[in-house]
């Protein structure tokens, strides 16, 4: 299991904190590969940490579904399928829609003011072919509304999506897909449809801009899969 000896440490968390931080990071990143088994003291010496952060850490990843715990025998990086993009992109696009549905009705000048502003930095991101950066700013973007949308409801499943969304990303393709321009306008219809209070719209253009992706990377993985098969 090898583990990174140079890492940014956060500052003022606890040392559970700390560690579930890390390992976190570790398994979206693709550092800790999928299904490959966790030791906890190797976690705890690689971390500074004692074994007992390490193991509460563990038991929190195994409720964001990024860990599986077997006791009595190993604890193990929870394993991704390719099916499993449409379910979770399908899911992200209804608590979106609801977000921004609810969004428009009375989400402030400033706020989307700052959803330009995003837009204008994603937009710059993708023509500079900047793909890690495109991506946290279009994370950024949704959410602003999902902040917006004032629903922590949505906003907790939202965060918990995103994150196997990311992991998904370097998992299957070592990099995210490239944006294009046609996210660009569907952000720039959502903010229009917010000036209008268009509650309609907003909600139907935001499910557009997650299913449209969706749809993209499904079909380059399939693709992907079977270049891979027939060699």
């Amino acid at each position: 299991m090898p583990i990174p000896k140079s890492y940014s440490s956060p500052v003022r968390m606890t040392a559970k904190e700390r560690a579930f931080s890390q390992i976190q990071r570790w398994i979206i990143d693709g550092t800790l590969q999928p299904g490959e088994k966790l030791v906890d003291a190797e976690l705890a010496e690689a971390l500074g940490v004692s074994r007992t952060p390490v193991r509460e850490a563990l038991q929190l990843l195994e409720v964001q579904g990024l860990v599986e715990m077997h006791p009595g025998r190993d604890t193990r990086v929870q394993t991704v399928e390719k099916d499993d993009i449409l379910k979770m992109y399908a899911t992200l696009a209804a608590l979106h829609a609801l977000a921004a549905e609810t969004a428009a009705t009375h989400i402030s000048a400033e706020q989307i003011e700052q959803l330009k502003g995003l837009n204008a930095d994603f937009a710059a991101a993708i023509k500079q072919g900047q793909p890690y950066q495109a991506m946290e700013l279009d994370e950024q973007f949704h959410n602003l509304i999902v902040d917006a949308s004032d629903n922590a409801y949505v906003a907790s499943f939202s965060a918990s999506l995103q994150i196997h969304i990311r992991r998904f990303k370097y998992v299957f393709l070592a990099q995210p897909v490239s944006a294009t321009a046609a996210s660009v306008e569907e952000h720039t219809r959502i903010i229009e449809a917010f000036e209008k209070k268009d509650t309609a719209l907003a909600a139907s253009v935001m499910r557009q801009n997650l299913l449209r992706p969706m749809n993209e990377l499904y079909a380059f993985i399939q693709n992907h899969s079977e270049g891979d098969d027939s060699k």
